[in-house]
């Protein structure tokens, strides 16, 4: 790290601290974005030196280091081209005949990745219900990993991480989170065990909905260059630009996630008592107890919400329709409040209930949120026909 201290600081000086230049007079505060594929190189290549940008390049590095100092990690991260490259490169440690755990619900590309690897390589995927730690703790027998999603996407169950990841460990298993939904602000996974960590960078991290971009930070430096030769080889890379906006959006993800959980949280307890919702999805659970002073920072956990209107999938999609302020639209985890009915999707999971609509809560003003929602709501639901 550019700064030893900056790990011990609280994660809200940590995004914005981390990932600086070195202080010197007449420096930068911020740094460079280097637009180059190549570099000159005019014999054999010495360790830790640049030649072609697919391999490495030092703007990758600020945001590597940043992302590394917040998850607790000893070893910088691993940008990606995507969250999905990430997950790839995780699911690559899985050799041919292996066996996958992993929640039944899940990100759907991940799951049909998974899918994709049992029928290419003929790895076993055993899907688990996340929240069931005894569950799961049954199927790591004879795993070759362990991939978790803490709250899972879109039905928001919890895991007990702790206790996962230690049975991982004590069976040889290796384990990676999907830590985009909590962010680090929430939970710390390698604290607990995990060999791996993994972000959709496009959500929470970069911010603003104008990235996208994937990350892993790993447990050892082996691991860390297992991942770095899979992104090499495989052209898994980010855009220099990318992981400079990256980089920005980070700066303010302490003030961003602090206000848009608040927002979640208001709002789960109106829509609890809305008479035309039969659902409200939002765990309202205690901080990681491992990761200090993250208290400061969650009003509850985490800005998703899971709320079924009543009318079923078409009232849902009554819903979606007669929103002015929320956006209706995929993806997550920006500035902007955005919904969308899951299961409008072919390939989401078939326990997901067809009314099931993902809000992904950003940082406007509440009181206008609710406004735009419950007006919805109304005109969808309780407008006569016609």
């Amino acid at each position: 790290m550019s700064d030893p201290h900056v790990p011990a600081l609280s994660p809200a000086t940590v995004v914005v601290a981390a990932g600086r230049p070195e202080r010197a007079q007449g420096a930068p505060v911020n740094p460079p974005i280097v637009l180059s594929s190549t570099y000159v190189s005019q014999g054999v290549q010495q360790p830790g030196e640049l030649l072609y940008t697919r391999m490495d390049t030092e703007t990758w590095h600020p945001f590597e280091e940043a992302l590394a100092a917040l998850e607790g990690g000893e070893h910088p991260g691993v940008a990606f081209g995507s969250g999905m490259a990430a997950i790839a490169a995780v699911f690559s440690l899985v050799p041919a005949g292996g066996k996958v755990v992993l929640p039944r619900h899940a990100y759907q590309v991940t799951l049909g990745f998974a899918d994709d690897l049992a029928a290419r390589a003929g790895v076993e995927v055993v899907r688990v219900d996340v929240a069931d730690t005894d569950q799961v703790v049954a199927a790591l027998d004879g795993a070759s990993l362990l991939l978790v999603e803490s709250p899972t996407n879109p039905m928001l169950e919890v895991a007990d991480l702790p206790a996962l990841l230690a049975a991982a460990r004590e069976r040889g298993v290796l384990s990676a989170v999907d830590n985009t939904f909590a962010t680090p602000l929430g939970q710390q996974p390698l604290a607990h065990g995990a060999d791996v960590v993994v972000h959709s960078v496009t959500k929470y991290l970069a911010g603003h909905s104008d990235v996208v971009l994937g990350a892993a930070v790993a447990r050892t430096a082996e691991l860390t260059a297992t991942l770095r030769s899979y992104r090499t080889l495989h052209g898994s890379i980010p855009g220099p630009f990318e992981v400079w906006l990256a980089l920005r959006g980070l700066r303010t993800l302490a003030l961003r996630v602090e206000r848009a959980q608040a927002n979640a949280a208001e709002l789960a307890r109106r829509l609890a008592d809305h008479p035309d919702v039969v659902e409200v999805r939002h765990p309202s659970l205690p901080t990681d107890p491992g990761h200090e002073r993250a208290s400061r920072l969650m009003t509850g956990y985490g800005s998703i919400l899971g709320v079924r209107p009543r009318g079923g999938a078409p009232g849902a999609d009554a819903v979606v329709g007669a929103v002015r302020l929320w956006v209706p639209a995929t993806s997550l985890g920006g500035v902007e409040s955005s919904l969308e009915r899951r299961r409008r999707f072919a390939t989401e999971s078939l326990t997901v209930p067809e009314d099931l609509l993902r809000l992904s809560v950003g940082i406007e003003d509440v009181e206008d949120l609710w406004r735009d929602l419950d007006r919805a709501l109304d005109r969808a639901l309780r407008a006569p026909a016609g």
